[in-house]
């Protein structure tokens, strides 16, 4: 049996193990295409084949920009086994960004999906030296098609391959796989060196968390694949024998998964967020004995706990009538097969785990970073190794501790090799016995059980020379279903105060109720009954805080907050600077003279 030191002797793995007639779909058109583990190699070796014919190095630097599909996957591991470093870059970044990391990775050719891709970044073959192709995935006019690498090696396959073996053999676990551009919350962003071994060894560990995963099952993933905890997720999915498919769209997840029956999925705590907010909002359309139903139903789930000893009978027969009457169809409207739902890249609130724990929907939260490829920690799908509002727990093969400030520290083969010629930023944040400095701060208790409080740079003081410490206080008032985003301010001020994006749909059905009338969302957010009703929400919330942590002032914006528009970064965290830059008078106003303390 191979075994897996490389990231491509997955596929010899699999092909050993679990040769699968579906190892890869993708649904285009309104129709699922599939590849087998077959395909997948004759795909791969293709790739590798006509990169040799081009000339490509060990080290050679490739970029992709796409969305999920099987064709990522070919490029990827043709690159991988003749030991190119692949760049995955994301779809939604700026063109100073896209100029950053083309230039900075020194890539030679650049790979898009579509036209789409193709019209905004074909120009900057001209513009960057070092990059001399762009090539598509799809059919574009104009445009050359990725098969026209693969067609490189026809009529050179007899000396080619000898060759291809010989490059295969060279590439050593120590050697660099990929290069992934964190997604820089200030300034541009670091290149993350990431191995072979760094990667592989995180897979393997992983495996650990999701063991209700197995062959035979199905995945749907539509997180970008350039993300570090989807691209390793995959990874994980091949190396179990799981049939990996790729959602059509953003917009079909739920009926992509509703046609494969997934039973894994991975995703980021907006999701959630997402999808529990249209299931209230449903339930808050229904009228009468329905509408008490549901949502007593809800308050049953709001009170479950993983530890079966600390529920009652009472209680669990209760859980078995809420299940049947309401719960189920949560279950059901996500396909009915769902065995594990991976959540990373930010918190997720402990009463969204309860819900849909107690819906049989098993979300595993856990932790990690771009820079530990990524996984350090994670809740299993089985008490005793699952605690909501906590990241779950340290796998042997990760060294975790607390340094005297709380930041939390990791040593182990998944820790980068450093920032790509940025050997200074490398030099502050790994130190000289491999410790790897998160900027998170922490606690792990005598279990191995890591929680996250918040981000050390994140951290703020008031005037006073109180702390605060923003994540907890903003993962606090998300709860609330007013609230789609919010950004705690107050550093070296007076009072703690925030910035609030309401949820419009549920506040538009709420001044549906209420008769509230409004012209469009700018005129909605300065509507006094609005302020008000929100004014209730935080207060209620604010009884859970901490004097200091308290929200004093607030102002709500009748911007929503996104990717596109700059205020979050490609993994949906919070851009701090720009949105302080975007509401300085807003600011200004919360801390004027005489304002509430």
């Amino acid at each position: 049996m191979t075994p897996v030191k490389r990231i491509f002797d997955l596929l010899t793995y699999t092909e050993e193990n679990f040769p699968m007639d579906v190892a890869l779909a993708v649904k285009r058109n309104g129709k699922w295409e599939t590849f087998s583990t077959a395909d997948f190699r004759k795909n791969v070796d293709a790739v590798s084949l006509g990169l040799l014919a081009m000339g490509f190095e060990k080290g050679d630097k490739i970029a992709t920009v796409s969305n999920n599909r099987p064709e990522w996957n070919f490029m990827d591991f043709g690159m991988a086994q003749i030991g190119c470093v692949h760049v995955g870059i994301y779809p939604t970044i700026s063109e100073d960004e896209y100029r950053h990391i083309l230039t900075h990775s020194d890539s030679r050719i650049l790979v898009v999906s579509d036209k789409e891709m193709f019209d905004r970044l074909h120009h900057f073959v001209d513009d960057i030296d070092k990059l001399k192709a762009i090539y598509t995935f799809d059919e574009v006019k104009g445009a050359a098609n990725w098969r026209e690498i693969t067609e490189q090696a026809k009529g050179k396959e007899s000396s080619l391959l000898p060759l291809l073996g010989k490059r295969r053999d060279e590439v050593k676990p120590e050697d660099l796989l990929t290069l992934i551009y964190t997604s820089g919350t200030t300034g541009l962003s670091k290149g993350v060196m990431l191995s072979h071994k760094n990667v592989v060894s995180n897979v393997l560990m992983t495996q650990q968390i999701v063991t209700a995963l197995g062959e035979g099952d199905r995945a749907l993933s539509f997180l970008p694949l350039c993300h570090v905890l989807e691209r390793t997720g995959n990874y994980v999915w091949q190396s179990l024998g799981i049939s990996i498919y790729y959602a059509e769209n953003i917009d079909t997840i739920v009926e992509n998964m509703k046609e494969i029956k997934a039973n894994a999925f991975i995703t980021v705590p907006r999701v959630f967020e997402k999808i529990y907010d249209k299931i209230i909002l449903k339930g808050r359309g229904l009228s009468g004995v329905k509408k008490s139903i549901f949502f007593w139903a809800v308050k049953i789930g709001d009170r479950y706990d993983p530890n079966p000893a600390n529920r009652t009978i009472v209680y669990n027969l209760k859980l078995a009538l809420a299940r049947k009457l309401v719960l189920s169809k949560w279950r059901e409207a996500l396909g009915g097969s769902l065995k594990s739902i991976v959540s990373g890249g930010a918190a997720l609130q402990p009463r969204l785990s309860r819900i849909f724990w107690a819906a049989d929907i098993p979300v595993q939260e856990g932790y990690g970073l771009t820079e530990t490829s990524p996984v350090v920690a994670g809740n299993m799908s089985y008490f005793p190794n699952i605690r909501f509002g906590w990241v779950g727990v340290v796998p042997e093969e990760i060294e975790v501790k607390i340094a005297g400030d709380g930041e939390i520290l990791v040593r182990g083969d998944n820790v980068m090799e450093g920032y790509y010629k940025d050997p200074e930023r490398t030099r502050e944040v790994l130190d000289a016995d491999g410790w790897l400095h998160t900027g998170d701060i922490g606690e792990l208790d005598k279990d191995r059980f890591l929680r996250i409080t918040d981000r050390k740079k994140e951290i703020f003081k008031l005037s006073g020379g109180k702390y605060v410490a923003p994540q907890m206080i903003e993962n606090t008032l998300k709860e609330s279903m007013f609230i789609e985003q919010l950004m705690v301010i107050g550093e070296n001020r007076r009072f703690t105060a925030a910035l609030i994006v309401p949820d419009f749909d549920y506040l538009h059905a709420w001044c549906h109720i209420h008769n509230v009338t409004f012209r469009d969302n700018k005129d909605l957010v300065r509507k006094q009954k609005v302020i008000d009703r929100y004014q209730e929400e935080i207060d209620k919330y604010n009884l859970r805080l901490g004097h200091v942590e308290q929200i004093k002032v607030f102002r709500l914006v009748c911007d929503s907050w996104s990717t596109e528009t700059g205020e979050l970064s490609p993994t949906l965290k919070l851009k701090r600077r720009v949105i302080k830059e975007k509401y300085n008078l807003f600011i200004d106003e919360i801390y004027a003279p005489g304002e509430a303390k």
